[in-house]
């Protein structure tokens, strides 16, 4: 029997087929995203109107539709929402619509999510439609005060429509007044059916305006409705409340006088919209009422200019139906001196609100009177202050302070009718960065050292308390230092500079929320100190000082030599004898006569024995230039010889030797006659020898060798000269 292949081979295509398609399966379950099971499901009888249900997720990653199944009237009926109002378009709710609603039942819930992928299921939840009944707010028509009942209003309102008639509904009513953002709530239930129903809102404030909202639920009910429209109603007028009093005292005035501004606002718990239509003020010094002063005024602040005696003022206000208590206030005198029990006291901010805290060592005082105002440049216009009993803290919202102003707060102890001295603090309930910086200024400039000072910064500008301040300076083109120095000080000295050198410097002024730079200056440090001068001026000065005191010592010592240096002897010109000499007479001497004869001029050049008066030395001594000036403008035109002189020795130069123009040994004859011709001859011929005898060996030609220019000869005491004068052209020609 012959073997066939041929199914074999069909049965191993039919096995690749359904592995392909066991592996398409397998793949396509694996990518398969079921929805999200439903969750949280929350169902609402909304009387007479529907059942709704809602649950969660919200939203899915692809589409689904969701189905609800109902079972009810005990569980003997089923149902799926209506179509027209199923969950499609992913949507989360479903709501069942009359007539298929029945109360009261017991319904179930369950919840199918469908997509693309699958289908799952909810848990089975159960309801029961009076626990989860909701009903429509109710409507109130009025809200009016009771005559002749104080603080009181009656609340007025309409019973909900689509509520259950035999059911009970509870109420909650909740109240505040205008101005206020807190509210208060009331719980209270009506029983009975009455379509118009009220209530008596007591415990209010007299004369005050508030706001009223109602809702309500069935008994059994876990929903509530919605608030009502809410609506306004004022209780009834009454006499005011009392009042709180305060004062600030000012110093006294040159005439004892001094100013007390009185203050007074409604009492703590009275009605907000009290109406006061005035306020009588009464005012005596102390166990003298019969000089009492009554006054009147609207306004809630009044002046009075009171003597330095103890003074008491009282205060009432008023309306249309009577007075209020009142308020009394002591006035201390000028010299009474307060207690103080205030130990310490601090401010700090606790979220919205700022908190001061004090602490007392007198527990008998349990008064307190807390005073605030900002703290400005000028002086405050306004002052807000506040009662405190029974505590030792006091609490101010923040939204009643400004930020970044700083505050004064001040508490006063009051012990029955006497005020005690306050403790002050300074607080900010937020701060911020200095509106501007300091202005600085750098003073005593030095080499090294610069003096830096600068202002506070204005109050209003400040915007927190300055922490520190820090100073900036940078040499020219150099690396920047700074300095911070605490909030108390405003100057600083800058050292270690770098002499003769540019700088640029600025303050900043810092806070906690930051720090802000003031102006820029520039200075330049000194190339040399004042000290320095003075050390040089002192070392200069010392020396000539010590210069004068030893040269001083030394004229002490020796006067003779000191007086000789600085003033020496000058003979007098008025003293000499040369003055007998001028004249006619003494030119007739001089002189030389053109006609005498050759042989005389022969004669003239030989030096003669000549004899000399015995003070012609000292004639000739002073002022001898003065003599030769009168001589050669006499003899000019008559060839006129210089005359050199001596104090031993006198020689004349002849004109006729232009080789030896210094010194000559020779006397002209005629000359030495003339001068001889009233001079004794003995004389004469005497002194004409020893002036021979003194130069022996010294000829005419050796004379002029030795004849050297002497700069001592003009003014030498023993030794004077006859310079010789040019030739004059008579002379020349006579040579020839």
């Amino acid at each position: 029997r012959e073997f066939s292949p041929q199914p074999a081979c069909i049965d191993l295509g039919m096995m690749w087929a359904h592995a392909l398609w066991t592996l398409l399966l397998l793949c396509k379950f694996s990518l398969a995203v079921l929805p999200a099971k439903p969750e949280n499901i929350s169902c609402v009888f909304y009387y007479e109107e529907n059942f709704t249900c809602t649950w969660s997720p919200e939203k899915e990653a692809s589409y689904t539709w969701y189905k609800v199944k109902r079972t009810y009237s005990y569980g003997y009926k089923s149902d799926i929402c209506p179509s027209d109002n199923s969950t499609r378009g992913n949507h989360t709710s479903c709501s069942f619509l009359p007539p298929t609603i029945t109360n009261p039942d017991n319904y179930t819930i369950q919840v199918e999510a469908q997509n693309a992928d699958g289908i799952i299921k909810s848990d089975i939840t159960h309801w029961s439609l009076d626990a989860i009944t909701k009903i429509e707010p109710p409507e109130i028509f009025s809200v009016k005060p009771v005559l002749g009942v104080k603080r009181m209003v009656q609340i007025k309102w309409i019973r909900p429509v689509l509520a259950p008639v035999s059911s009970t509904l509870k109420y909650t009513l909740r109240f505040k007044t205008v101005n206020s953002a807190y509210w208060m709530e009331v719980n209270f239930t009506k029983e009975d059916i009455d379509r118009d129903e009220t209530y008596n809102l007591t415990g209010l404030q007299a004369f005050t305006e508030y706001v009223i909202a109602l809702r309500c639920a069935t008994k059994e009910s876990m929903f509530w409705s919605g608030w009502s429209q809410e609506k306004m109603g004022t209780t009834e007028e009454e006499a005011p409340h009392g009042l709180d009093l305060w004062r600030v005292l000012r110093p006294a005035t040159v005439d004892g006088r001094r100013l007390v501004q009185l203050m007074w606002k409604k009492a703590s718990g009275a009605p907000v919209l009290e109406k006061a239509l005035g306020y009588n003020i009464w005012y005596f010094p102390e166990n003298s009422t019969n000089l009492t002063k009554t006054l009147n005024t609207t306004n809630e602040k009044l002046e009075l200019y009171l003597g330095g005696k103890t003074y008491w003022v009282c205060v009432v206000s008023y309306n249309s139906l009577g007075e209020s208590p009142v308020a009394t206030l002591r006035i201390p005198a000028i010299n009474e001196k307060s207690f103080q029990c205030i130990e310490a006291m601090q401010a700090c901010l606790t979220q919205d609100q700022l908190v001061v805290e004090w602490r007392s060592s007198a527990p008998a005082v349990d008064t307190w009177m807390v005073e605030w105002f900002p703290d400005l440049d000028s002086e405050p216009s306004t002052f807000s202050w506040e009662s405190v009993s029974q505590a030792t803290n006091w609490t101010i919202k923040q939204d009643e302070l400004k930020p970044f102003w700083c505050y004064n707060i001040s508490v006063y102890p009051v012990l029955q009718d006497r005020v005690g001295k306050p403790f002050s603090i300074q607080a900010y309930v937020r701060e911020g960065i200095p509106s501007a910086g300091p202005v600085t200024q750098a003073d005593n400039i030095g080499v090294k050292t610069v003096t830096i000072t600068w202002k506070e910064i204005p109050k209003s500008q400040r915007n927190g308390f300055i922490t520190n301040y820090t100073i900036f300076y940078q040499a020219e083109d150099g690396k920047e230092f700074s300095k911070t120095v605490n909030s108390n000080i405003l100057q600083y000295d800058l050292e270690s500079l770098t002499r003769k050198t540019s700088y640029s410097l600025q303050v900043m002024a810092s806070t906690s929320a930051g720090g802000i730079n003031g102006t820029t200056i520039n200075f330049k440090t000194l190339s040399i100190s004042i000290l320095e001068i003075f050390l040089i001026t002192s070392l200069v000065g010392g020396g000539l000082l010590i210069l004068i005191i030893l040269s001083v010592a030394y004229g002490l010592k020796k006067p003779n030599r000191l007086k000789h240096l600085c003033w020496p002897d000058v003979p007098n010109p008025a003293e000499s004898s040369i003055a007998t000499w001028r004249g006619d007479d003494f030119k007739d001497k001089i002189n030389l006569k053109e006609s005498d004869d050759p042989v005389n001029m022969e004669e003239d050049r030989v030096l003669k024995p000549y004899s000399f008066p015995r003070d012609l030395i000292d004639k000739l001594v002073v002022n001898f230039e003065n003599f030769l000036e009168d001589v050669s403008t006499e003899e000019l035109g008559k060839g006129q010889e210089n005359i050199l002189r001596e104090e031993k020795n006198e020689y004349v130069t002849s004109p006729y030797r232009p080789y030896c123009p210094l010194i000559s040994t020779e006397i002209p004859q005629r000359k030495s006659q003339q001068l001889c011709s009233r001079i004794p001859e003995g004389i004469c011929l005497e002194t004409t020898e020893q002036l021979l005898s003194s130069v022996p060996n010294l000829g005419p030609d050796r004379i002029c060798e030795e004849g050297e220019p002497n700069p001592y000869l003009k003014n030498s005491v023993t030794t004077r000269e006859f310079l010789t004068s040019e030739k004059l052209p008579e002379q020349t020609k006579k040579e020839v």
